[in-house]
Formats: C-alpha cells, structure tokens, sequence
C-alpha cells in the first residue's frame, strides 16, 4: 500500500469515540475504515426500528432482539501474498449454505464464513456462530470463549504486566479486565517498520447492570436495582424470563482474591409490565415506563426469602458491614460457584435474556438474537485471524502483523480503561515494534509502523425497515442481502474516506463480495 495516501487520525477503531489526546498529539495514525453488517432491530417479536431506524451515535445498539441475515453476514480475511500491505490484508469470505439451520446446500452468497477442512470440505460457521452468541452473555464470558478459541488455534497468552518476547512466526494474545482481548500473530519474514493489519469490534452490548447496593424491597416483594448500560430500548426487557451473568470476586482462605466468572442460565428475575386494567391509557399514550422504579426485576417475595434464610437476616439482606444485595442473591450466586454466600466479596453482574439464540425465518434465513452488536463482528474477526492462520505455513510469506482488537465499553464511549479510546492497543503496538527492531537502530520505527498499518473497524447497521423505509434517505438505504455496509459520515464519526472506502471495496470485490454505503 502506497505511502503517499493520506491517512486517518483516528485511534482506535468502532470504537469511532477515538481519545482526542492522540488524535491532537498526531503521534498516532491508522489508515482506517468504517464497515457494517446489516441488522434490523426488534423490540419483542416484531421488528421495529430504534432512533427511527437510523443509527444516532457511536453506541448502536439499543435494543433487546436484533433479526441478522444470515446472507449479509461475511468475515475480513487475512491472507498471505508477496505483493502489498492491500492485497496481503486479504479478504472476505462467501459462505457455504449448508442443511444446518435449514440453509440451502450449495447457495454461494455472501454471508458467514465458511470454513476449509483438511480434506477440502466446508461447512458453514453458523453454528459456532450461535453458540458464541449463547456462551457469550457478557463480554467477560465472549473473552473466555475467544481465550478458549484462541488457544486450540496455538496462540499463546502473554500479559501486559511481564515481559513480552514475541518472535516472527509467533501467535500471541492479551487480555484486559478480563473483558477486553487483543491478539496477534507475527509475520515469518517481518521486518523493522512493516504495518499491523487490524480488525477491531468490541464485545458489549446495551444492557441492565445491577447497582453496588442492589437490595430493594417494595410491597412484600424483593427486588434488584439496576442501571442502565448503553443507550436501549428499555421497555423491551419487560416481561422477559430474565437472570444475570458477570465476573464475581471470591475470597480465599489465604487472605486473597479470586475472580470466577457466573451465568445463571434458569431464570430468576422478572420485570413485569401494569395489566392493562390499571393503565387504560397506555395504548394511546405509549409505554413510558420510569427507569428507576419501574424497571426495578422482581427476585423473590419476601415471604418466601423469609423461609430460606436464617432468622436473624429477616430482611433478606446479607449481614455484612454494607448489607448491599440480597442474600437470597447470594445463595443462587454460591450455588452455581459450589462456595459460600459469605465467600462472595463483590461482583460486577448484568441482567441477562435467558432465551436462547437461533436461526429463524420462514426460510430460516435469520438469526434471531441480542447482543448481535457486536457479537457478530467480534465472531468473524475472531475466526478470521484463526483461519487465516490455521495453516503452518500461513505466516511463512507474511511480512506484517495481523491482530483483532475486540475492546469493551463501546456502548458508553470507549474511554475505559479496557477501551478503544484508551493506549491498549497502541501500548501493545509499541511493545511489539520495539522488540522485533531491538536489534536495529532505526529512526521513528513506531511511527512508520502505524503509518503503514490499515484497521477495519467492524461493527453493525441498520438496514432498511420493511414497516419504516422513510426512516431512511432515498440513495442511503442499507438492504439485507446486497452486501457489506460501509458508512460515511460528514463529520467523522466514521474514520471512512474515498481512499480507505476504495480500499475496503477492491478488496471485497476481489472475492465477490457485494458492498454498499451508508451516510448519515
């Protein structure tokens, strides 16, 4: 890829809040791109659109169940090749419709990824693709199953807080707050100054989380207070079999701390909706539920409670200096992690839909989900970078460095210490350079490498409502099955131009791989 071509300062991908610190300092550059998969969006069962159909900000996911095509979905590639940084950047897969999931054998369009056994053969990815979905109800469980994949693949984890010795050939990765992970795998024939070919997505969703003191009690009744994560559309997690899922801190007999990740996958919480008989009005004037007392989950009556916990906690709150969750919580926690309530020191825990993932549709032609933004982008660029190195001799001819950055804390702006908008990515890019150029002396080896690395930044788009097609502008509307969505914005919330824009289109093309825009 040319040097000439006028590069991007945005930070870090799809994350589009880049931290304007780098973007003033100018230290830090990235030729990048802004592409989308379609989704329409679903409050329920029935589809509708959210902030009118149109994406409003950097955060897109606002709402419970998202209907995916399973056509328009496809995975940036990586490939080997002796030409360029363009053409070794590689590609997008088309997929093998298969019999599972009820997907025509033999429709090559594009969508998922297929997959190439040792014996030629392809299946479609669409089954791993749902049991990601259904594994990952956090982003600390989505890190665990990328930790797990990852690891089958030959990467070997390193951490931050030691010395890295990455080497040419080698495939690495790291993980921060459990809930943010970065990998990488090293070109055979890298040398000093050559660029990062990046995918990166993030792996939160909107949700509920439940607040530090989360024991509420209201007529007879226990319930959890929760806040609100993102920006959702809040009244579709009513009347849903709800539970919770997250990262819990246990304390150890030897004076220490240990985090174990729980998901309680029966249901266990509920937030129901007024009868209709006490709120006549409601068909006429909308749903506007309050977010504070009326989203509130039921957990148990208090009653009830009363009977299964020992008498001198009658109020169903743990006894403890701060007393902040119920201890009828608790036990359900120590269950599923066979300790006990009293070993339970805190947790970061989110409200989760226990209804599972699946394929759907007349024609089972969707997938029917939440958390799709940004499960599916961090799936495809997950399984690209395996795939693409899947074969012993796939990073003989590489001269780069392919990684996939799949960051936390999109939905809330990025600038977490787990985020895109925070240095973790381009702390890892520097440590990385400098140790494979620590034995050449070279001027400004950082910042040549950034300047001739490309990043994907992936995530999600709307595409066009059947029941809303004016909530989009007549030549921007995004169609299921007419291919990759690459949005533009005026005033850069998408780190797209024409030259980056070209770029992400040769390469599709290149593959057969249909793409549009989108503007707004």
């Amino acid at each position: 890829m040319s040097q000439s071509v006028s590069l991007m300062e945005q930070a870090a991908g799809g994350m589009i809040g880049a931290p304007r610190r780098l973007q003033e300092t100018g230290a830090w550059r990235l030729l990048q791109i802004e592409f989308k998969c379609l989704r329409w969006t679903a409050a329920g069962k029935s589809a509708v659109p959210r902030n009118g159909g149109i994406r409003k900000s950097i955060a897109p996911h606002r709402t419970r169940k998202s209907f995916l095509s399973c056509q328009d979905q496809a995975s940036p590639k990586f490939r080997a090749s002796h030409s360029s940084h363009f053409q070794r950047w590689g590609c997008i897969h088309r997929i093998t419709r298969s019999t599972h999931g009820g997907l025509v054998k033999g429709a090559a369009t594009a969508g998922f990824p297929e997959e190439v056994n040792n014996v030629g053969e392809k299946r479609s990815l669409l089954p791993d693709f749902i049991n990601f979905l259904n594994e990952a109800w956090t982003p600390f469980h989505a890190v665990v199953v990328a930790k797990r994949l990852l690891g089958e693949a030959g990467f070997k984890q390193i951490s931050e807080e030691n010395e890295w010795a990455v080497e040419p050939g080698g495939r690495y990765y790291f993980t921060r707050n459990m809930s943010t992970i970065i990998a990488f795998a090293v070109g055979q024939k890298y040398q000093a100054g050559e660029g990062f070919l990046v995918v990166a997505a993030h792996t939160d969703s909107p949700c509920l989380k439940l607040k530090p003191v989360s024991a509420v009690s209201k007529s007879g009744f226990l319930n959890v207070g929760v806040q609100t994560y993102g920006g959702g559309l809040w009244y579709t997690w009513f009347d849903r079999d709800l539970s919770v899922a997250g990262r819990v801190l246990l304390r150890c007999k030897d004076g220490g701390v240990l985090h174990k990740l729980v998901k309680v996958e029966r249901p266990i919480l509920r937030i129901p909706t007024l009868a209709i008989h006490l709120d006549r009005s409601v068909n006429a004037d909308g749903f506007k539920p309050n977010l504070e007392t009326h989203l509130s989950p039921v957990l148990a009556t208090q009653v009830k409670s009363a009977l299964s916990i020992p008498a001198e906690e009658g109020n169903g709150a743990i006894t403890s200096a701060r007393k902040n969750h119920h201890s009828i919580l608790l036990e359900v926690l120590a269950g599923e992690l066979h300790c006990q309530a009293e070993d339970i020191a805190d947790f970061d825990l989110n409200v989760c839909d226990t209804q599972p993932s699946c394929i759907g549709g007349a024609k089972n032609e969707f997938i029917f989900s939440g958390r799709l933004d940004n499960l599916a982008s961090s799936f495809c660029a997950l399984q690209a970078l395996i795939d693409a190195c899947n074969d012993p001799e796939a990073l003989v001819a590489e001269s780069g460095i392919r990684m996939v950055a799949l960051f936390d804390n999109e939905e809330v702006g990025s600038e977490s210490a787990q985020g895109a908008g925070s240095p973790t990515m381009f702390q890892a890019m520097k440590r990385i350079t400098r140790w494979l150029a620590r034995d050449v002396s070279t001027e400004g080896i950082v910042e040549r490498t950034i300047r001739k690395s490309f990043l994907v930044s992936a995530d999600m788009a709307h595409a066009l409502h059947p029941n809303y097609p004016d909530k989009h502008e007549e030549n921007h509307q995004p169609k299921l099955h007419e291919g990759l969505v690459i949005k533009h914005n005026a005033n850069q919330r998408y780190a797209t131009d024409s030259v980056t824009s070209f770029l992400f289109k040769e390469v599709a093309q290149t593959r057969g791989i249909p793409t549009q825009v989108n503007s707004h």
